[in-house]
């Protein structure tokens, strides 16, 4: 039978996998809760109208309780025990809740398994939240992009698009790709990438990352980096990592539960026996407390101490711009002692500006003349040299006659018949620099500043100082660092006279120059407990030898790989917010750990001395646990 259009095979297929319905979605998000507080209004049933239901009844709506509340965590804990061939705190929990209700306790056992789902829940909320920060992560990557091919706009999925495509971008919506305008300017808002409010100006030649919004007018992008190696999927990348990975205190305790597991039932096995022998209690009373035993002796607060709260600071991390890529590096961060700075890029901006200009004739035809001959090179100097001149004319530039590139030296040139020379002493002539007005050049020098000096006609005429400008906040960050008590240290492979100007700025402890990347590793292994700061390839080295790699988010790919930690809005404040992080992490996971052992230890001896029963076993036990996934959570709406 020929079915028509609109019930094709196609639209049958897309029309049965529908996306689920709300209700089924909140299933899958909050069913663990739901089982819990149905479990929970079952007992509260049973317990309000105990004298109008008859045994039966009551029995069976507690099977239901044990179930329904029970399934999840005792669902987890056979599938666990039979991959990993070893009991764990699930297993351990059904066992005692199946024991307290062979000895005619039902209701305590329904309150064991109520309570420990209400745990479970609590857990699985941690979970949701770090995934749900993935989800909204991944909602800003676009899907489709408005590809411009010989002059055809066509939409087309991200997936499919290849470097050196072009692609229209409209005001407000977000960039598809990783790429550079080509044509047209705007204003970009980066908060996606860096959590900078405040939208970037953006014209022909500037990088965009993909995530971004375009502000305020239409753009072509020119596409650089493929979909899948984007900075924003790195982004998620490292999130992903960071969640997978397990910090060493998680690692431990999970080690220690199956030993300890086996402990328990073994102490369990005996106490159903030996008191009864040896202290002369009734078989019905060993029976009674070893079955409490067995409830209050679990580690379910000890296990739940750690992963709540390292998953919390994670996300929190995000938030602030602060990318762990995993546990184990936003535990370890709190103990660093050191931390060593490379220097350009890091503590500087990386680009050269004019700091001082002087010459001896107060002439704009001269700043003309030096853009026209500058403007020729690609130089770093050379284009800081263009824009500083700028600002001092209004003039057209003149056309260079002649042009020589002195490798290592700098330019000379001739333009209507003069000889113009601009670069270093060894170029203009070592003996005319140092008389230069009485030696201004060599105090420029000693201040770490790079000296170009201009010579028209073989006479000096003037100089421009260039220095790579401290980042706007470095030396706030240091400051901070340094009132915590960590030493800062900084690497670079620039002159002595250049690093010490840029360490007493920034107020560096101590600082090493001339340092090539294997130097930079020969004194990282010199500290204990140091963090290495860089955003360059030749960091990379030491950044994999740190105890904890810190990189530039605008820093190189090899940086951002090598690197244990990324700081998204390259701004050195954040080190101090992450260790700071980090400390709260580690304080409250000891917070946890000793109130959880204290509890088990309080428990475990008030049952010895048959202070409590099982109900108050269960309530000190998993409320214990309850309150150490309380705490963790803490962290993702500390300030």
């Amino acid at each position: 039978m020929n079915l028509p259009p609109s019930l094709s095979d196609k639209s049958l297929i897309t029309h049965s996998f529908k996306l689920p319905s709300p209700f089924i979605l909140f299933l899958k998000k909050h069913g663990e809760l739901l089982a819990a507080i149905i479990s929970g209004l079952l007992l509260l049933y049973v317990w309000t109208n105990q004298n109008h239901i008859t045994e039966s009844t009551w029995i069976v709506i507690h099977v239901a309780a044990f179930l329904i509340g029970g399934y999840a965590k005792a669902k987890e804990g056979i599938q666990e025990t039979i991959e990993n061939r070893t009991l764990n705190v699930e297993m351990l929990m059904v066992l005692a809740a199946i024991g307290a209700a062979s000895i005619g306790y039902w209701t305590e056992g329904a309150i064991l398994i109520f309570i420990f789902a209400l745990s479970g829940a609590l857990e699985t909320y941690t979970l949701n939240k770090n995934e749900q920060e993935l989800s909204n992560l991944l909602a800003l990557q676009p899907e489709e992009a408005l590809r411009i091919s010989h002059d055809i706009e066509e939409i087309v999925p991200v997936a499919s698009l290849k470097k050196g495509d072009i692609i229209l971008v409209k005001p407000g919506e977000r960039m598809p790709v990783d790429g550079t305008i080509i044509q047209g300017e705007t204003a970009i808002d980066e908060s996606a990438i860096t959590g900078e409010s405040i939208p970037v100006a953006k014209q022909i030649g500037s990088t965009v990352f993909a995530g971004t919004i375009n502000g305020s007018s239409s753009i072509k992008v020119e596409m650089t980096t493929l979909s899948s190696e984007t900075l924003f999927q790195k982004i998620i990348n490292m999130v992903q990592s960071a969640q997978d990975q397990k910090s060493p205190s998680q690692q431990m305790i999970e080690r220690f539960e199956g030993l300890y597991v086996k402990i328990v039932l073994v102490s369990v096995a005996l106490m159903m026996f030996l008191p009864h022998f040896f202290l002369g209690w009734s078989w019905s009373e060993t029976i009674y407390r070893a079955m409490v035993l067995l409830v209050v002796a679990s580690p379910c607060a000890v296990v739940a101490s750690i992963m709540p709260a390292t998953l919390s600071a994670i996300s929190r991390g995000a938030k602030q711009g602060i990318l762990f890529k995993g546990g184990v590096y936003a535990e370890q961060l709190a103990s660093i002692q050191t931390i060593v700075f490379d220097k350009t890029g890091t503590l500087t901006n990386g680009k050269p500006v004019v700091t001082d200009t002087f010459f001896i004739e107060n002439d704009p035809s001269i700043y003309a003349t030096i853009e026209a001959i500058e403007r020729q090179s690609n130089h770093p100097l050379a284009k800081a040299i263009v824009e500083a001149s700028r600002t001092h004319h209004q003039l057209n530039v003149p056309n260079v006659d002649f042009i020589q590139d002195e490798s290592g030296k700098g330019v000379a040139a001739v333009i209507d018949g003069t000889q113009w020379k601009i670069g270093n002493a060894k170029l203009v002539g070592e003996d005319h620099v140092v008389t230069f007005q009485n030696g201004m050049i060599s105090r420029l020098a000693g201040e770490g500043k790079t000296v170009v000096v201009v010579s028209r006609d073989g006479k000096v005429i003037g100089l421009f100082a260039l220095q790579d400008t401290i980042r706007r906040n470095a030396a706030d960050a240091i400051e901070i660092l340094k009132k915590t008590g960590i030493r800062t240290v900084m690497l670079t492979g620039d002159q002595p006279e250049t690093a010490k100007a840029i360490a007493k700025h920034a107020g560096i402890d101590e600082y090493v120059a001339s340092c090539l990347p294997d130097d930079k590793v020969s004194h990282i292994v010199k500290y204990q407990n140091v963090a290495m700061v860089g955003d360059g390839i030749n960091d990379a080295p030491a950044l994999a030898t740190a105890n904890v790699g810190i990189a530039m988010g605008e820093g190189s790919d090899v940086a951002l790989e090598t690197a244990d930690v990324v700081l998204m809005k390259n701004d050195l404040t954040k080190i101090a917010q992450a260790i700071d992080l980090s400390k709260k992490m580690n304080r409250i996971i000891k917070q946890n750990l000793i109130f959880s052992t204290a509890v088990i230890l309080l428990l475990i001896a008030s049952n010895f001395a048959q202070w409590i029963d099982l109900p108050f076993g269960v309530i000190g036990h998993e409320g214990s646990t309850i309150l150490v996934i309380l705490n963790g959570l803490r962290l993702l709406s500390s300030k």
